[in-house]
């Protein structure tokens, strides 16, 4: 006779390997498993872990195969496959599923995980897809043993693209129409976190890429603007030159706004944090703002009384406002309100949103609300990534977003995003109530001029920018001062070995090859602890926060910086001498 199958031998059994429940196939195999054993009758074995902490061994043994015991000869059981109904009530989704892809049985735990109720002549591409490949071929393959991955992950169809569930297949026996059994394992909660933690990745990929590049293009910016005001020094208003090269200043100025969205994104900007009530500030730019959106628009500012004070940039938290407003009028080309709303919130629990964890606490809630044509819902997980926009091509850089982004973040505070087609978007910003003593900081740029401005002085520049040197030596040494350079900071430190030499500041870029500002700065000032120091950078200062801690006092100068900028810092700190 041919050999035949047993269909699906089922035990349950807790992690410790306590055994629970055994189907019938299980109850008969498990009398005489001993002799199976020792007689190597050609026998399949498989575990997999289930909700709940249990585990299903599956068993699949020749039918027709003899063995012997110590008493007689026994013949296994042509037993039929167990009552698929026993395993209604299991908390655990599993199908009885033809190689055709018909789905011949569904516990109640799968129809509620495939949403709803599986009729005769539903196959399992009705409810899944994802693979890539036709799913009976999958089957195909598993049943026919040829493929090695019985495991693989699916998505929902239609409406349900967010339900993702791992499915595991065990075949039934080795005739060529033998179904299959499919375990099933909710798995959208994973790759939900598996999206975020996607994101996230290329969200800093992408920032560091942004970063690096800002930092170079700083550096460009810094020369061109540089030596053009040198130029410019030159130049009366009615010369040739003077307007071509004021265009030249004023794009490289533009350019270097551009930069900072970049390094906004990335988050390394300079931020110049101060505590302050937010009522003030959207009452100050409400003018401005009347006049961005148009007649056509009508801009409706509501706030709160007595708003919890917040501490950020300023300047910054007014540019996201306004890229917010800016975005909500383009959406509205018909016309329509855009509200923009403030008050207090507090969290009595940690809140959870689009995978953010808001600590629990008082907040200042601030909301753009417009009526626009609202976002797609495959394109709204996407809008805060740099250079995407939902704009005509030529009508947005694609930075707007992606600044809000980083400047918020960077700030300490969320920004969310909800929208619905046709009917609008609503951003929301929630900044963290500051309730620490409110504390003079020293600003990163120096912008009042010295109150004394001495004669002479000695300083070290150390850049390895050569262009970025030049300008920075001549527009030093129009002010009388004299200036020694350096390309790195060995070179630097051989100059100071001379103990002749005297140097009242150092003027120095922060990431060089070789020893960087930092190092090099903290080694001179063993020698030289009186001096005075200025770093540069395209680079945030928070960059290097845990490296200039260990320098001691310095001055912060972010490029690209003007002439003016140079000079007055460096006077400023000669000064202080």
């Amino acid at each position: 006779m041919a050999a035949q199958s047993i269909d699906l031998s089922q035990i349950f059994a807790s992690p410790t390997a306590t055994i629970l429940r055994l189907n019938a196939e299980a109850r008969q195999l498990g009398r005489a498993h001993h002799e199976f054993l020792l007689k190597g009758v050609p026998a399949q074995f498989s575990v997999t872990s289930l909700p709940e902490n249990l585990f299903l061994w599956t068993f699949t043994i020749e039918r027709g195969v003899k063995w012997a015991d110590n008493v007689n000869r026994t013949e296994v059981d042509q037993s039929s496959l167990a009552d698929f109904g026993e395993l209604d009530a299991l908390p655990v989704p599993i199908l009885k599923v033809a190689q055709t892809g018909e789905i011949l049985f569904a516990n109640q735990e799968a129809r509620t995980l495939l949403g709803g109720q599986i009729t005769d002549g539903t196959r399992l591409s009705d409810r899944l897809e994802g693979l890539g490949r036709p799913i009976t071929d999958w089957l195909a393959d598993v049943a026919a043993s040829r493929s090695l991955n019985t495991r693989e992950f699916l998505r929902g169809k239609g409406d349900r693209q967010d339900f993702f569930v791992q499915v595991a297949l065990h075949p039934t026996g080795r005739e060529p129409d033998s179904p299959l059994i499919a375990v099933l394992n909710d798995m959208t909660e994973f790759k939900s976190l598996e999206a975020q933690f996607v994101q996230s990745q290329k969200m800093q990929a992408i920032g560091q890429l942004a970063g690096g590049v800002a930092h170079d293009f700083n550096n460009l910016l810094t020369a061109i603007s540089g030596h053009c005001e040198l130029l410019l020094m030159r130049r009366g208003e009615g010369d040739a030159d003077f307007d071509d090269l004021s265009q030249i200043k004023e794009n490289a100025t533009r350019a270097a706004g551009l930069v900072s969205q970049l390094l906004a994104f990335s988050r390394k900007q300079t931020l110049l944090p101060e505590v302050f009530d937010l009522s003030g500030v959207l009452m100050n730019m409400t003018q401005l703002l009347d006049r961005l959106v148009g007649e056509r628009i009508k801009l409706v500012l509501s706030q709160e009384d007595n708003l919890y004070p917040i501490r950020a940039d300023k300047r910054q938290l007014e540019q996201v406002i306004m890229n917010l407003v800016v975005n909500a009028r383009d959406a509205m080309l018909g016309g329509g309100h855009i509200r923009v709303e403030s008050q207090n919130v507090t969290l009595a629990e940690r809140l959870e949103r689009d995978h953010a964890r808001l600590p629990a606490g008082n907040y200042v809630l601030i909301k753009v609300i417009d009526e626009g044509h609202g976002i797609p819902p495959e394109k709204i997980g996407k809008i805060f990534e740099p250079f995407y926009t939902t704009k005509k091509p030529g009508e947005g850089t694609g930075l707007g977003l992606s600044t809000a982004y980083g400047i918020v973040k960077q700030s300490g505070g969320f920004i969310f995003v909800e929208s619905e087609p046709d009917v609008g978007s609503i951003f929301s910003l929630y900044f963290p109530h500051f309730d620490g003593a409110v504390t003079d900081t020293q600003h990163l740029q120096v912008t009042e001029k010295p109150r004394t401005a001495p004669r002479k002085g000695v300083i070290l520049l150390v850049e390895d920018e050569a262009p970025v040197r030049a300008f920075a030596t001549r527009a030093l040494q129009m002010k009388g001062l004299t200036v020694l350079e350096a390309e790195n900071g060995e070179e630097a430190l051989a100059l100071l070995e001379d103990p002749e030499l005297v140097v009242d500041v150092f003027v120095s870029d922060v990431v060089m090859p070789g020893k960087d500002g930092p190092t090099w700065v903290k080694e001179a000032r063993k020698m030289r602890p009186k001096t005075r120091v200025v770093f540069v950078s395209g680079y945030a200062e928070d960059a290097f926060t845990d490296h200039l801690a260990d320098v001691g006092p310095t001055v912060f100068l972010t490029k690209p910086f003007s002439l003016a900028d140079l000079t007055r810092t460096v006077e400023a700190e000669l000064a202080a001498r």
